[in-house]
């Protein structure tokens, strides 16, 4: 089987990769390329979703990006164990009537021993915004490594 480094066991190191590498994929916006970390048989618990398996979750994010508009999010590492990481997110967006929000969350993740994501248990909680209360302005996709992280932004 192929592995997905960084490997567990995580050191705070190697998991601030991965959580790096994870916002990454996400913030691509592109199913295709996010499933790719995941176990085929991931099971996941998203908001009231209980996604089971690669083809499951792939459906889940066309859907999540149909709706959630130029979305860009930040990542960050809260805690690391053995094959776990645990993180916390806030993500911009709005939808097709152009209001704003901020969605706050956080994560947990296990990892098999050749890096793919098993389980997935996100929490999150949507905040109505204003656009001028907007705090995440690089272009879609990647954010640029001197963009301040959710700690730096008082998020």
């Amino acid at each position: 089987m192929e592995s997905k480094p960084p490997l567990p066991p995580f050191t705070e190191e190697t998991a601030a990769r991965k959580v790096r590498m994870a916002e990454d994929a996400w913030n691509s916006r592109d199913p295709e390329r996010v499933v790719l970390v995941y176990t085929e048989d991931t099971r996941w618990r998203n908001r009231a979703e209980f996604p089971v398996g690669r083809e499951e979750v792939r459906r889940f994010l066309e859907r999540k990006w149909a709706r959630e508009l130029d979305y860009r999010l930040i990542k960050e590492l809260w805690a690391c164990t053995g094959n776990r990481i645990a993180v916390r997110f806030a993500y911009e967006w709005h939808d097709d009537s152009g209001q704003w929000y901020r969605s706050y969350g956080n994560e947990n993740w296990e990892f098999n021993e050749h890096g793919y994501m098993m389980r997935r248990f996100a929490s999150i909680n949507d905040l109505p915004i204003k656009e001028s209360d907007r705090q995440f302005f690089w272009p879609l996709g990647r954010r640029p490594d001197d963009h301040p992280g959710l700690s730096d932004l008082g998020l």
